[in-house]
């Protein structure tokens, strides 16, 4: 990953609030829908030879659920008779049976070594669908979620080789010609690991294309495959087409063709031959000095050096210019100066503007000097840093800030996976652009919130959750802080059982659901209606953030969990829960629960329409003064 830039995750300090206090559980009611299938999920085991880790991660924990983000509260899934089935919720309590969109047209059962058919939704109008025998569709869908305009009509298929499940896809226009981008995800047995687990990874980046007959028919125009030693936690293609961003435990690399990789050798043999800087430089707190060897037909009337307080430029004679560039931070350009030395090398003073401060390079990307230190600078270095070493262990357990203890930690706090790296690749180059090295930055889930844009990732910093959303087309600002889920990082690390997870696509709350029954959701801090104080600090508390808890009555297992701005959708085997949380209004609230409290004792007969808690708040809006009769009711 030679000349990739190493970059980092910028959090916003607005979106962090150092003050929160936790959430609070509530009583609240949701309100959960369900619906039973006609026909089971399509589930796959895991066979005898899938025994790795990364064969759970990749097929055990798959997300069968999957959600239309062109088309918000549209939800779809594959069942065992290999039909695709549509979810439309437009009324919580009119829900209509899951309809059948599209048929998958092989026999999923004849395949022995088969895979979980896979979907995505690459644009409004088209999907990207495997069956999980190795075979890829390209499908015009219509308009989704509306059953008189939408119709899957198979544009593209065919067999890619081994099974796959599809990862990622996008559909976009170029050189006027409309394309698809397709990411293929598989494990593959490895003879010459002999050491690891005996499988790789890899990701295939299929470019379908239609061709230039004007016939509207597809072919495959391009395949590449990465391969690495993990199953990537989120890899997404960017929505031009030219890139692909990876977050993986292990690096993942392109597999060359022979003519690439004689290209690559040549390259290496190049640059593996030693070459000596083009200049060396020194900096003390005020100045820096650098220092280029002349050749020996240079003279003083030959040399030109350009200063401003931002850049610099040398040029011998009349070539090209031997430094330019901009340098790392200002300097005091009319107090520059240069002077030939008795050796012919030029030596030239730069005064800093900002004294004190160390620059880490001289000129913004140029590899091509060499930084020299000082003695001087290195002991200082050397004695500022040796608080932090010891030949003792612990050698003073009385001091007031004493080592950090591993033992002290929490087991919530303790991370599997520390070293894991978000990679950008060039689809032309087919190498690194951008490394960040995530550390401790535990990645937790991803979610569409534009589908028009690449998928946002979800990361652990420090206790909180840290929403990010890549902008491909903004090196300035490639990832973006967008979200804060208060806590997050360190409530999810509790829930050992925690099978997926996601948010709102508009950030107002995050939930996780436990391999069986249970879900967790937790609410973004909103005002209170009533007034609240902290017993302990004895102020105010103007809003508060809510933890909520639904418990599924079925006990096959979780395989789908999807989240919107309006419900949350949980699969299971052979039922489909829809959760809700109708109460928004405090004033509302505080009616829904005096109504819940009392409806058994107290049912007239103007209320029992509205004890479905949907039908109940459409009714309020509708009709105020049933507010006033539920209130002298209570009064009474």
């Amino acid at each position: 990953m030679a000349g990739a830039a190493h970059c980092s995750l910028q959090a916003k300090r607005l979106l962090l609030d150092p003050k929160f206090e936790g959430y609070k559980l509530s009583l609240e009611p949701l309100a959960c829908y369900q619906l039973g299938l006609d026909a089971a999920v399509a589930e796959v085991q895991l066979r005898d030879d899938q025994y790795t880790l990364d064969h759970m991660r990749a097929f055990g924990m798959y997300n069968y659920l999957h959600l239309d983000s062109w088309h918000q509260d549209n939800v779809y899934y594959v069942d065992q008779f290999g039909r695709v089935m549509n979810l439309s919720v437009t009324l919580d309590t009119a829900l209509q049976k899951p309809r059948e969109v599209f048929r998958l047209p092989t026999d999923l059962t004849v395949c022995d070594n088969r895979l979980c058919a896979s979907m995505h939704f690459s644009s409004s109008t088209w999907v990207t669908l495997s069956d999980g025998t190795g075979r890829l569709y390209l499908i015009k869908s219509g308009k989704r979620g509306n059953s008189a305009s939408e119709k899957w009509e198979i544009v593209f298929n065919e067999e890619l080789g081994s099974p796959f499940i599809v990862a990622h896809s996008i559909s976009f226009v170029k050189s006027d010609a409309h394309s698809l981008a397709v990411l293929l995800l598989r494990v593959e047995k490895d003879d010459l690991d002999t050491k690891g687990s005996g499988f790789h990874v890899t990701l295939e980046w299929v470019t379908v294309a239609e061709r230039k007959e004007g016939d509207h028919t597809y072919e495959i125009i391009k395949r590449r495959v990465l391969q690495g030693k993990s199953v990537p936690h989120y890899a997404a293609i960017e929505p031009s087409g030219d890139g692909l961003m990876i977050v993986s435990h292990k690096p993942f690399t392109f597999m060359q063709s022979e003519s690439d990789k004689l290209e690559e050798n040549d390259d290496a043999k190049v640059s593996n031959e030693k070459k000596d800087p083009l200049y060396y430089w020194q900096q003390t707190e005020d100045d820096l000095t650098i220092t280029i060897h002349l050749p020996q037909d240079i003279t003083k009337d030959d040399i030109k050096i350009r200063f401003s307080p931002d850049n610099i430029c040398v040029t011998l004679k009349d070539q090209p210019p031997l430094m330019e560039g901009k340098l790392y931070s200002s300097v005091d350009h009319e107090s520059c100066t240069w002077v030939i030395k008795e050796d012919k090398s030029l030596e030239i003073s730069l005064i800093k503007k900002n004294e004190g401060s160390r620059w880490p390079e001289l000129i913004i990307g140029d590899t091509r000097g060499e930084f020299i230190m000082d003695p001087s600078q290195c002991s200082e270095i050397a004695e500022s840093l040796m608080h932090l070493t010891s030949e003792v262990m612990n050698p003073n357990p009385e001091k007031e800030n004493p080592p950090c203890n591993a033992q002290e930690l929490e087991e919530c706090d303790a991370f599997l996976e520390d070293g894991a790296s978000l990679c950008r690749f060039d689809g032309n180059t087919l190498k690194v652009t951008h490394i960040i090295n995530l550390g401790s930055n535990q990645y937790l889930f991803s979610v569409v919130v534009n589908p028009r844009e690449m998928p946002c990732f979800c990361l652990r910093h420090d206790v909180d959750a840290l929403l990010w959303q890549p902008h491909s087309d903004q090196p300035e600002n490639m990832w973006e802080h967008i979200a804060t889920f208060n806590a997050l990082g360190y409530v999810q690390a509790s829930k050992q059982d925690k099978k997926f997870m996601a948010c709102a696509p508009d950030y107002s709350y995050a939930a996780l659901c436990e391999c069986l029954r249970r879900v967790f959701i937790y609410r973004q801090p909103t005002p209170l209606a009533t007034v609240l104080y902290n017993r302990k600090e004895g102020r105010q508390v103007g809003q508060v953030a809510k933890q909520l808890v639904a418990t599924l009555e079925a006990n096959d297992p979780i395989l789908g969990f999807q989240a919107t701005s309006e419900r949350l959708f949980v699969l299971t085997t052979k039922t489909l829960f829809l959760i809700k949380d109708y109460i928004v209004n405090p004033i509302l609230k505080s009616f829904s629960l005096l109504l819940l409290g009392c409806k058994r004792e107290i049912c007239p007969s103007f209320l029992s329409p509205y004890l479905n808690m949907g039908a109940f708040y459409r009714k309020v809006k509708e009709k105020r003064e049933d507010l006033v009769c539920v209130s002298v009711l209570f009064q009474k």
